[in-house]
């Protein structure tokens, strides 16, 4: 951890200590499994410790079902029910400050904003900035502060963490897996966590459509040698014949990225307004975060994404020439 990442924690640790009114928490729309473990980890910690809190992230306000095995879901609140104004917010793996939707407007009037996250392309749009790239996931710095904090682990806390942990870190698959990233998978294990149940249902267990539209998707699916390049296109037609929901497909890119001959994967995935959601992951040198950050987008070297208004070929064009 840098001295720039402690600065800006204990500078976080100061602004959690001097309020006195509930604290507004929110993560990124269409969560995934490190926003929403992170964001109800420190929910969870705080009520522990007899403070208030609100969390929240702006509509489609549906948490997917692959997450059920969180804990406190039922405390969300829903993004209607969010202050306007509030005195102190804090933000979970949110990169830029649109990615929070609805909820931008609360976060442009907060008196404190802080922002943690560990994406490289964060764009510190907080008044107190806590950016850690070298973790492995915002589940970290999470942890980080609440030993700060002075506030000790509950066994709800620890479901959180890991969830965001092995989210993040591909079930300790990707580079970001460290020594430290298993010394804190030891320290929340031990709050006899139920791994097999969170493992299945994060990762393994889907609809019986799911699986029928992962097949199409997959038998139509490109691989552009010369540029070791691998891609597939999951329009709504798609979605719409196998009764399936983009969160679904959410996992379809590791099934992409195991092409051996291709160092890049993509999916491009149509949204209901026609736009296209560019998931890209790396396996080689190619820095997948430039290419999505050149289109609006962020992420990291090894796992982006960006949204495009042009038409799939427009696309893949762009991909192809950053390539």
């Amino acid at each position: 951890m840098t001295n720039a990442v402690e600065t800006s924690l204990a500078l976080a640790v100061q602004a959690i200590e001097a309020s006195d009114e509930e604290i507004a928490l929110a993560c990124h729309i269409t969560p995934d499994g490190d926003a929403l473990g992170s964001m109800l980890a420190l929910h969870l910690a705080l009520s522990s410790q007899g403070r208030k809190s609100i969390a929240s992230f702006s509509e489609p306000f549906v948490v997917a079902d692959h997450y059920r095995g969180l804990s406190g879901l039922d405390a969300l609140t829903p993004p209607s029910e969010y202050p306007a104004n509030p005195g102190l917010m804090i933000t979970f793996d949110v990169g830029s400050i649109d990615r929070l939707g609805g909820l931008m407007p609360s976060a442009e009037s907060a008196g404190d904003l802080i922002v943690l996250d560990h994406h490289v392309s964060n764009t510190r749009f907080g008044t107190i900035n806590v950016i850690d790239p070298n973790a492995a996931a915002t589940g970290v710095v999470v942890r980080r502060l609440l030993s700060m904090l002075g506030i000790p682990l509950t066994r709800d806390v620890a479901i959180n963490l890991y969830a965001a942990l092995i989210c993040d870190t591909g079930r300790f698959q990707y580079e970001s897996t460290t020594p430290d990233v298993f010394e804190l998978a030891s320290e929340l294990a031990a709050f006899d966590l139920p791994i097999p149940e969170l493992s299945r249902s994060l990762f393994e267990e889907h609809r019986f459509a799911y699986l029928g539209l992962m097949g199409e998707a997959i038998s139509k699916m490109v691989l552009e040698p010369e540029s070791s390049f691998v891609w597939l296109s999951l329009t709504q037609d798609m979605l719409s014949r196998h009764d399936c929901t983009l969160d679904e497909a959410e996992g379809l890119i590791d099934i992409v990225r195991r092409a051996r001959e291709a160092e890049v994967a993509c999916i491009l995935k149509e949204e209901v307004d026609g736009s296209i959601k560019v998931s890209l992951r790396s396996v080689g040198t190619a820095d997948v975060c430039r290419i999505a950050q050149a289109n609006g987008g962020g992420g990291h070297r090894f796992a982006a994404g960006f949204t495009s208004h042009l038409d799939v070929d427009a696309t893949l064009g762009v991909i192809r020439a950053a390539l």
